[in-house]
């Protein structure tokens, strides 16, 4: 599993770096930049706290993805979850951040 920084969207908050627990993000010229890409765990937790909508996830064949990606946008305390598929369609998911935790 691994993740795409679009260094177009990044905004260099660095708050990805701060949350994703195997040090692979770093800063480069300003903007975050995956070390390892290879090395990440898809724990989604950079792809949760960017706010700009500039980290993708790739969904593997491992998960029923095949190939589509995944960023978050957050609107006030609803996250949406938008999966764009690997023929081109977009999925969103809302999931209220307050409850995000609770399972």
């Amino acid at each position: 599993m691994s993740i795409r920084i679009d260094k177009d969207k990044c905004v260099g908050c660095m708050k990805c770096l701060e949350v994703c627990p195997g040090s692979l993000i770093e800063e480069k010229d300003h903007k975050a930049h995956m070390r390892y890409p290879k090395d990440c765990w898809g724990c989604v937790s950079c792809v949760k706290e960017c706010k700009f909508s500039a980290i993708d996830f790739y969904l593997g064949a491992d998960i029923g993805g095949n190939g589509s990606t995944m960023n978050v946008s957050i609107e006030g305390e609803i996250l949406h979850w938008n999966v764009k598929k690997s023929d081109g369609t977009m999925i969103t998911i809302d999931v209220n951040s307050k409850d995000s935790n609770k399972y």
